[in-house]
């Protein structure tokens, strides 16, 4: 029974095969797409992405059911919220110029299945989104032909009563995603050209709609006879924030598509400040102008924009409105399109996912057969299913991009930088001088010659300490941590840090309603999970970080990404339990693909080192010189009869 029991070392070898990392190449900036995106195509990209029919739907929505006029503060903190993801995207973005997004970020940070599964949740995310936009997008339209389609495919086509799929089937959304999956194919310039066009539409109605309500602005609907600006209060104001997320998380898309930016050290980070500043900034003042304009409690959730106009006498407004929003929708969809199949190329390129979509076509320079294949799957979606109830499952994929990729960028600040050799530094003990030699009576061992000049060469005092090792100041307190090899503490934090975020959020949102606690051990449970993050964040900026000014970075870490953290699990936790389900069913047929696939055609399993004969090893001796010092010994597998004479020259030299 024993012997089928497997042994330790095949454990540790496994779990060690699902946490590799992905191993950049020198020159990153080296790529099979073409680098043809400015700032102001990655600016117009984001705004596409973030400012679709949220804007003439999701206003008013909220506006009227959760926060009243209140919605503006809402959008403020959300837009905060989002900025906190953002940075960490922007970041990476421009340190790993890699299409791949969220999934890339966490491959060479985190580890191997944890980028597959971020990457097949991102995959379902813009399938089911952009499957959505076009559905929405196509009643929209109909619904300004007094829904003539519609009755026209329920007359000529039929009506059919099945759970999870749609009451007709709408060719139309269809139609307009298969048409978009066209324009697409034909390369990234294409694409961003038309997305320049229906964002300046979009654009120059929103500008419209700002000068025309503030001069209809009556200031009397902010009143408290009409129920005041916060009629729900603080609750109001935080469950609006909730719903007002998910209006910024478009901006990705600049990130995916770093790998086609001319510049994407310098054009991703102000990519997405920009454009998450403009989206924002349209949110706010949107709502401003919706709320003043008419009654928040007499607002229409379904289109809060034109039937204000239209209740105020300016009908001809509607159909501006309804102009903005068909564009905005269309970016969107170019959006989503735009992204999935970049997505998927990265996973297909590193072997976790089927190869045939790694393929960019020669003259396009854009993975052709991803962009047809998912665009036909999306087209399917927006066809037959009722996305409805599938419409949250988006959210919960979203927030566990943004949980990895913060938790990322404090793995990855906290490591060494590529080529560097980690050089521990021991606590109390003098550190030598560049000539001096190992501590008497000491040899150290190594593979290769270079090893020992890089030995000499670095030789540090304590205020030139390595990213992850403990800084100087600390060490009189925490002089057991010096021990570790840099980063190690660092990577239990991070993860004692998330555990703790995950049972502290937990406790807020089911402690009194689910739970049923009583207050003393609320309060007891709040109080000791709340400690476990504070130690676990004052335990990582106890170590040293990288200071780079090559490139962006996020100011204030590890405080940034651990907010960022922790909020994005209290939003998933808001979510209901039949999201979670599904979240758990499609996270079970990403396992299978993984491990039926992907973690046996992984690139990384070419790089991992083979069992190699060793030619020769070096020993330094205390005292002397550095030629007197190196000596060539033969290992103690092989007959003693010394090296040939060129080696030893070699050494010597």
């Amino acid at each position: 029974m024993a012997r089928w029991l497997p042994r330790s070392t095949d454990l540790i070898r496994f779990c060690q095969k699902l946490n590799r990392v992905k191993t950049l190449e020198d020159d990153m900036m080296e790529t099979s797409f073409n680098r043809c995106l400015s700032t102001i195509d990655l600016t117009l990209l984001g705004i596409g992405g973030m400012v679709g029919s949220g804007l003439y739907v999701l206003t008013g929505t909220v506006a009227k059911e959760i926060a009243g006029p209140a919605v503006i503060v809402s959008f403020i903190i959300a837009g905060f919220a989002s900025l906190l993801a953002a940075l960490c995207y922007a970041e990476f973005g421009a340190r790993v110029p890699k299409t791949g997004s969220a999934y890339m970020f966490t491959y060479v940070s985190v580890g191997e299945i944890w980028a597959f599964l971020i990457g097949w949740n991102v995959l379902l995310e813009y399938m089911i989104g952009g499957a959505a936009v076009a559905r929405a997008w196509s009643g929209y339209l109909d619904s300004i032909f007094n829904h003539k389609i519609k009755n026209f495919t329920e007359t000529h086509v039929g009506a059919w009563q099945v759970p999870f799929l749609a009451r007709y089937p709408d060719f139309l959304a269809a139609a307009i995603l298969l048409v978009a999956t066209t324009f697409i194919s034909f390369g990234a310039k294409v694409s961003s050209w038309l997305n320049h066009v229906f964002s300046a539409i979009s654009i120059g109605v929103i500008l419209f709609i700002l000068i025309m309500g503030f001069v209809l602005a009556q200031p009397k609907n902010w009143s408290t006879q009409e129920g005041g600006f916060a009629p729900y209060g603080l609750s109001g104001i935080m469950a609006g924030t909730a719903t007002c997320f998910y209006a910024f998380v478009g901006f990705d898309v600049i990130a995916a598509s770093s790998e086609e930016a001319r510049n994407p050290q310098r054009a991703v980070p102000r990519a997405i400040a920009f454009s998450l500043g403009l989206a924002t900034g349209a949110y706010i003042l949107v709502s401003v102008v919706l709320t003043l304009m008419v009654p928040w409690h007499t607002l229409d959730p379904d289109s809060a924009l034109a039937d204000a106009f239209y209740r105020r006498g300016y009908a001809w407004a509607g159909f501006l409105v309804a102009a903005g929003s068909i564009c905005a929708m269309n970016t969107v969809l170019l959006s989503n399109l735009f992204s999935l199949p970049r997505i998927v190329y990265a996973m297909a390129e590193d072997g976790l996912f089927f190869q045939v979509f790694s393929r960019v076509h020669p003259r396009t320079q854009v993975p052709v057969i991803g962009i047809v294949v998912f665009g036909l799957l999306m087209a399917l979606l927006a066809l037959v299913f009722d996305l409805e109830a599938l419409v949250q499952f988006l959210s919960i994929g979203t927030l566990l991009a943004y949980t990895f990729v913060a938790a990322s960028i404090i793995v990855l600040r906290f490591q060494q930088q590529k080529g560097d050799v980690p050089a521990p530094v021991a606590s109390g003990q003098p550190n030598p001088e560049p000539h001096e030699g190992p501590p008497e009576g000491e040899l150290k061992e190594y593979e290769s010659f270079s090893d020992k000049l890089q030995l000499v060469d670095r030789n540090k005092s304590k205020e030139q300490r390595e990213p992850g090792q403990l800084k100087a100041a600390f060490e009189p307190y925490l002089e057991f941590l010096s021990d570790f090899y840099p980063g190690e503490v660092v990577t239990v934090a991070v993860v004692t840090l998330m555990v703790s975020a995950i049972c502290l959020c937990s406790i807020l949102v089911f402690g009194n309603t689910h739970l049923h606690l009583p207050t003393w051990s609320y309060s007891l449970l709040l109080v000791l999970f709340s400690l476990g993050f504070l130690l676990s964040l004052l335990l990582i900026w106890a170590h040293e970080q990288q200071h780079s000014t090559q490139t962006f970075q996020i100011p204030l870490v590890p405080l940034s990404p651990a907010l960022s953290i922790i909020l994005n699990i209290y939003l998933m936790l808001k979510l209901s339990y039949m999201t979670w389900l599904r979240f758990a069913v499609w996270l079970l047929l990403g396992l299978l693909v993984y491990f039926g696939y992907g973690i046996w055609h992984s690139k990384e399993n070419l790089r991992e080192p083979r069992p190699q004969r060793v030619s020769a090893r070096y020993v330094v001796f205390p005292g002397g010189s550095l030629e007197e010092r190196v000596q060539a010994v033969q290992p103690s597998s092989q007959p003693a009869t010394g090296l040939p004479d060129t080696d030893t020259d070699d050494c010597k030299r």
